[in-house]
C-alpha cells in the first residue's frame, strides 16, 4: 500500500501575536516537530500544507524532502487540503491527515489507523472523542476537492454515506496548541482540565471503560 501522509500547516493564529508554527518547542519549532514526526512515520510521501506565514516557515522549519504545497487563501476560508491534493502521488491508496498543531500524535496511532482502516474513511477514537489523524482512501478524493473549509473533512465523516471505520487510540485526545494557555500547558507539561475540543476535533459520547471498547467499529 502506498501511503500519502498529509501535515496540514497552513493555519494563522492572530490571537498569539506570532505564527504558531514558529512557536519554540522542544528545542525546535511546534511545527518543525510535527514535521519531524510525521517523517518518523515512514510514509511513502509528505505533503505539508503552508499558509500566509509560509515566507517566514520556509527560513525557519527543516522541510528537507517534503512537498510543500501553499495555500495563500487559506486565511479567508479556503481549505488546504483542496490544492494538496493536486501534489499527492498517483500511486497514493489514500492519505492520512494529521494537523501540524497537534503534536502528541505517535507514529503507533497512524500505523494503527492504517492498518485497521477497513473503510474508505477512517478516524482515531480517543478516550474523550474523536480527532486526527484520519484516513481518507483514494476513492474520497473527488469530495475532499469539495471542502470549503479544512475543518469540513468532519461533515465528510458524519454524513453517513460513507462507512466509516473508528480506531481506538491510547489515551485523550492530543491537545492542539491553539492558544497560549494551552502552548503554556504542552511545553509544562502539566496536566489540563477537560475543555471543549477545538475546531478540526470531533467530541463525541464513547465509552471510556477499555473493556467495553472493541478495537475497531465500522459505521
Amino acid at each position: 500500500m502506498f501511503v500519502t501522509g498529509l501535515l496540514l500547516g497552513a493555519g494563522s493564529s492572530p490571537h498569539l501575536g506570532t505564527p504558531w508554527q514558529l512557536l519554540a518547542y522542544r528545542g525546535d519549532t511546534l511545527l518543525g516537530c510535527t514535521v519531524q514526526a510525521a517523517r518518523e512515520c515512514g510514509f511513502d510521501q509528505l505533503i505539508v500544507t503552508l499558509g500566509s506565514a509560509s515566507g517566514q516557515v520556509r527560513d525557519r522549519v527543516d522541510l528537507g524532502g517534503v512537498r510543500v504545497v501553499d495555500s495563500p487563501h487559506f486565511d479567508t476560508g479556503s481549505a488546504s487540503i483542496v490544492p494538496a491534493l493536486d501534489a499527492v502521488d498517483r500511486r497514493a491508496d489514500g492519505i492520512v491527515v494529521l494537523l501540524g498543531d497537534q503534536p502528541g500524535v505517535t507514529s503507533a496511532t497512524v500505523w494503527s489507523l492504517v492498518a485497521e482502516a477497513a473503510t474508505p474513511i477512517g478516524v482515531c477514537r480517543y478516550g474523550d472523542g474523536e480527532s486526527q489523524p484520519c484516513w481518507f482512501g483514494r476513492e474520497l478524493f473527488g469530495e475532499l476537492r469539495g471542502l470549503r473549509a479544512d475543518a469540513e473533512l468532519w461533515n465528510l465523516v458524519g454524513s453517513g454515506v460513507h462507512p466509516v471505520t473508528r480506531v481506538d487510540a491510547i489515551g485523550n485526545i492530543p491537545p492542539r496548541i491553539s492558544t497560549w494557555a494551552t502552548y503554556e500547558r504542552v511545553i509544562s507539561g502539566a496536566p489540563g482540565p477537560a475543555v471543549e475540543p477545538p475546531p478540526g476535533t470531533h467530541s463525541s459520547a464513547l465509552p471510556t471503560n477499555p473493556h467495553r471498547r472493541r478495537r475497531r467499529t465500522s459505521t
